[in-house]
C-alpha cells in the first residue's frame, strides 16, 4: 500500500519521527510520503488555507530510499492531506495516518484536534483513515507499536469511518492492552489566561482544557487512565436526529 502520514506538531515533531521509521522498518508499503506542516500547527481543526498559496518543500535526505519521501507545507494538517490526495505529488496512497500527536485526543477534543482533522480530511476523500496521539509525550513507542499492529491486522472498515486511537504514556511492557470505546466528554475549558504585553497592552492565552466529566468505562478516558489503548470508531454526521421529530412539528405548526 502507500501510505501518507501527516500531523499537526509539524514534520519535525518527535512523534511523527518515530512512527515514520517505525513504519519503514515494520510495515509492508510500496511508498510512504510525510508530507505534514512546516511548524506546529495544535487545534488547527479542520480549516483549509484559501487566500495565501501553499508550498511543498522536500525535507529528504540522502540516506532515505527512494520510496520514502518527507515533505514539509506552509500550511494546515488539512491543507497536507488535500494536496497528498489531490495531485500536489506525483503519489496517490491507499490509506492516512495522522499522529502521532503530542497529547491526547479524547473525547472533546476531536473538535479541534488538527491530527484527528488530517484523519478526517483523508476519508472526505475516500481513503481509510487512523489518528493516534500519546497522552503525554515520552513513550511514541509504545504508540507506534499499537498503530502497527492495527495496520497488520487491519479490520473491515465503513468507508464513513476515521479511527481514533489514543495510547497512555507509559513504556509498552506496561500497557494492558486495546479497548475499544466511546467518546468521553470533558468539562468546559478553564479561564482564559490574561497577562500584560511589554507595553502595558493587555493580552490573553487560551485556558487548557476540561478535566473529564464524562469518564466511566467504555470511554477513552476510562480506557487510558486504566492502562489501555484506547480505539475509537468516529462517524462525521453531525444532525440531531432525536431533535428532528420535535422541529418537524413545530414546522407543521409554523408553516
Amino acid at each position: 500500500m502507500n501510505i501518507l502520514l501527516s500531523n499537526d506538531d509539524g514534520y519535525l515533531a518527535p512523534g511523527i519521527k518515530v512512527l515514520f521509521d517505525t513504519l519503514r522498518q515494520q510495515v509492508d508499503f510500496k511508498e510512504l510520503v510525510m508530507l505534514a506542516p512546516d511548524r506546529n500547527r495544535s487545534a488547527a481543526s479542520n480549516s483549509l488555507t484559501l487566500l495565501e498559496p501553499l508550498r511543498i518543500q522536500s525535507q529528504s535526505t540522502k540516506e532515505l530510499p527512494n520510496n520514502c519521501r518527507i515533505f514539509s507545507v506552509n500550511g494546515t494538517p488539512t491543507d497536507c492531506v488535500h494536496l497528498g490526495i489531490n495531485g500536489a505529488l506525483d503519489f496517490q496512497p491507499n490509506i492516512v495516518l495522522s499522529g502521532i500527536n503530542d497529547g491526547a485526543n479524547m473525547g472533546d477534543d476531536v473538535l479541534y484536534s488538527g491530527t484527528v482533522a488530517a484523519a478526517t480530511e483523508g476519508r472526505f476523500l475516500g481513503k481509510p483513515s487512523i489518528a493516534i496521539s500519546l497522552c503525554g509525550d515520552r513513550h511514541y513507542e509504545t504508540a507506534a507499536y499499537v498503530l502497527v499492529k492495527f495496520l497488520n491486522q487491519l479490520p473491515s472498515i465503513s468507508s464513513d469511518t476515521i479511527i481514533n486511537i489514543n495510547v497512555p504514556d507509559i513504556p509498552l511492557k506496561e500497557l494492558k492492552g486495546i479497548k475499544i470505546t466511546r467518546l468521553g466528554k470533558r468539562h468546559c475549558s478553564e479561564p482564559v489566561v490574561k497577562q500584560t504585553d511589554p507595553r502595558g497592552k493587555p493580552i490573553y492565552w487560551i485556558g487548557p482544557a476540561g478535566d473529564a466529566a464524562d469518564a466511566g468505562e467504555g470511554t477513552d478516558f476510562y480506557a487510558v487512565e486504566h492502562g489501555y489503548a484506547s480505539i475509537t470508531p468516529l462517524k462525521i454526521d453531525l444532525s440531531h436526529y432525536e431533535m428532528m421529530e420535535t422541529l418537524q412539528q413545530w414546522a407543521k405548526t409554523n408553516p
